[in-house]
């Protein structure tokens, strides 16, 4: 018959406790990591944000001030090292086209910010419930 020897038990279970202390260390770094990695994501995403707002704004100014001057006026385009001769129209559907794709890839930044807000928001609350889970043990 199978004896049941205290010593043994004890020992087993602290060689389990130990495992899943662990195995819940483990994870709780994985998702820790996970966490500071979002986070930079998020705030990499706002820079960007901040950095197209200020284009479109000087888009928009730059644009309302052209728009002042007479039709005829002679317009230069900055091109690497030198400049074109434009239009007044073509440089005013430039900087509208420019405002337009800065309000598209803001939206597009917001939308992967709160994506990332949200993957925070699930792991810290993982960690929480893993820590919570090992405290009850």
């Amino acid at each position: 018959m199978f004896k049941f020897d205290l010593n043994i038990f004890c020992k087993m279970f602290h060689l389990l406790n130990q495992g899943l202390f662990f195995f819940f260390f483990k994870a709780f770094t994985e998702l820790q990591a996970k966490v500071i990695d979002t986070q930079q994501k998020v705030k990499l995403a706002d820079i960007q944000i901040e950095q197209l707002n200020r284009t479109k704004k000087h888009a928009h100014l730059t644009d309302t001030e052209i728009m002042t001057l007479v039709d005829e006026t002679n317009m230069y385009e900055g091109v690497g090292r030198m400049f074109i001769l434009q239009s007044k129209e073509a440089i005013h559907n430039q900087l509208l086209e420019k405002q337009k794709i800065a309000e598209e890839k803001i939206k597009e930044l917001e939308q992967k910010k709160s994506y990332l807000e949200r993957s925070v928001k699930e792991a810290e609350d993982n960690i929480r419930e893993m820590l919570m889970a090992r405290r009850a043990q």
